[in-house]
């Protein structure tokens, strides 16, 4: 394949050809198609790496009613999101090698590639789990969240050993349920869609919680140079946790005391032992919106207050975030609509990752280069990707081509999980036109019509050979 006339991220326009082994043969100006090529003329609009989401949770085994991996990696591919990484609280869980053997089995209809990661509860088998081909040890919960997986703190201490004797990352859900707020949940909540039921659950798992956790964890991992990746951070005080943890991490390493890389190049991100990563959710709702969404604006940790929310956009502007990453966790609308206590967790977001974040940098709000870099080359070189990410010779040929120019609502209609909703309704995002995983198309769609349609599965584990 060639795909001609296309725009980079840095405004560069270059031909880019695909060679047979699904990677990237070139990129340059000027490249002339081959006999029996297919070529797909850009016209200027821009061709980005795929984006890389590190927090999913496709809900197989256990709970294909909410989603599957065939309806969550087609919601992916329609948003730009070329791999994903599935969480471990399932049913059962991701926890020793069995039950990673029958969630891989599951993942074949992928149309995305993938990575699976293995969970800690105190019955876990790190042996057979780490004898199989793990992404990173993670989601480790510190809290309960779906799935029960809380853990205590020597149980995560032993976890961090673990995963250190094996150059392994963690992914951590840092809350302290120690600081949860239980009077935030007494009276009437009047049911599951008032103001009241959605700042009570604001209320109840506080900022303080979220914040003690990620400096705790941050401490444990420290003390035993683990690499922790801190999810879903939703305080601008918990990124800044993470940012003087990395401060001071560079001055020991080389004295000179480096400061955040502003311009967000990701050159320096395979090099830190503490990330964090923020979600579109966190980034574009606060409490404000939740008072409309009642019990469907619910996850762990919650909306924030406006004010932080825009305290941590103008984090993510300036580089000190790492990786954005959806926490996809679909739920089914019957679901949501139960009351306060008896609703579950989570929203869907991996379809309207990147269309958001592209529609910041057509505002202005964020740089091209910062989206990409946040969607796809750090999260490639802190999770070890060597092939992934860029929009390069040599790398993997999982790429998006879009229109940056033509925004459109965010529409639960014609968004793609089984879960039928968004939490994003009304607000306008740039979608994908074409998205290829190692030069296979998997999704593409008629700007003109709107009509789109997939390619076969063709997605694949990571950290296989």
């Amino acid at each position: 394949m060639l795909i001609t006339g296309a725009t980079l991220a840095d405004g560069r326009v270059r031909d880019a050809r695909i060679g047979d082994d699904g990677r990237i043969a070139a990129v340059s100006e000027g490249l002339g198609a081959d006999a029996g090529e297919r070529v797909i003329e850009a016209g200027g609009r821009h061709l980005l790496p795929g984006a890389i989401d590190v927090h999913v949770h496709f809900r197989e085994p256990g709970g294909s009613h909410k989603e599957t991996w065939a309806s969550g990696s087609r919601s992916a591919a329609a948003g730009g999101v070329t791999t994903v990484v599935d969480q471990p609280n399932t049913s059962p869980p991701t926890v020793d090698g069995a039950a990673f053997d029958e969630k891989a089995d599951l993942a074949a209809d992928s149309l995305v590639d993938y990575g699976i990661n293995g969970g800690v509860t105190p019955d876990w088998d790190p042996e057979s789990l780490f004898d199989r081909p793990l992404f990173a040890l993670g989601e480790v919960f510190l809290a309960d969240s779906t799935g029960d997986m809380g853990i205590d703190a020597d149980l995560f201490a032993d976890a961090l050993d673990e995963a250190a004797a094996r150059d392994a990352p963690v992914t951590v859900h840092a809350e302290d349920a120690t600081l949860f707020d239980e009077s935030a949940l007494d009276g009437d909540l009047g049911g599951g869609g008032t103001a009241a039921t959605a700042d009570a659950w604001s209320a109840y798992r506080t900022a303080a919680a979220e914040v003690a956790a990620v400096e705790r964890a941050i401490a444990t991992a420290a003390d035993r140079d683990a690499q922790v990746h801190v999810a879903h951070t939703s305080t601008p005080a918990a990124v800044d946790a993470v940012v003087e943890a990395r401060e001071d991490e560079s001055t020991a390493a080389d004295g000179d005391g480096d400061e955040v890389d502003a311009d967000g190049d990701g050159a320096d991100a395979a090099a830190r032992r503490v990330t964090c990563e923020v979600t579109p959710h966190h980034l574009y709702l606060s409490r404000e919106r939740a008072r409309s969404l009642g019990t469907f604006g619910r996850m762990n940790p919650p909306l924030r207050s406006e004010s932080r929310r825009e305290a941590l956009f103008a984090r993510l502007a300036e580089g000190a975030v790492d990786v954005v990453a959806t926490d996809h966790a679909p739920h089914t609308v019957a679901e949501k609509r139960e009351g306060l206590v008896d609703a579950p967790s989570g929203v869907p977001g991996v379809e309207t990752l990147y269309p958001l974040l592209l529609e910041s940098a057509r505002k202005g709000e964020l740089s091209l280069k910062r989206v990409r870099d946040v969607v796809a080359a750090n999260p490639a070189e802190i999770f070890g990707l060597d092939r992934k990410g860029r929009v390069a010779e040599g790398y993997d040929a999982d790429l998006v081509l879009v229109n940056t120019a033509d925004p459109r609502e965010v529409e639960a209609a014609a968004l793609h999980s089984a879960c039928a909703w968004t939490p994003f309704e009304g607000l306008r995002g740039i979608f994908p036109e074409v998205t290829l995983v190692r030069g296979e198309v998997v999704y593409e769609r008629d700007p003109a019509t709107g009509a789109a349609s997939f390619g076969d599965p063709v997605g694949r584990n990571v950290r296989e050979p």
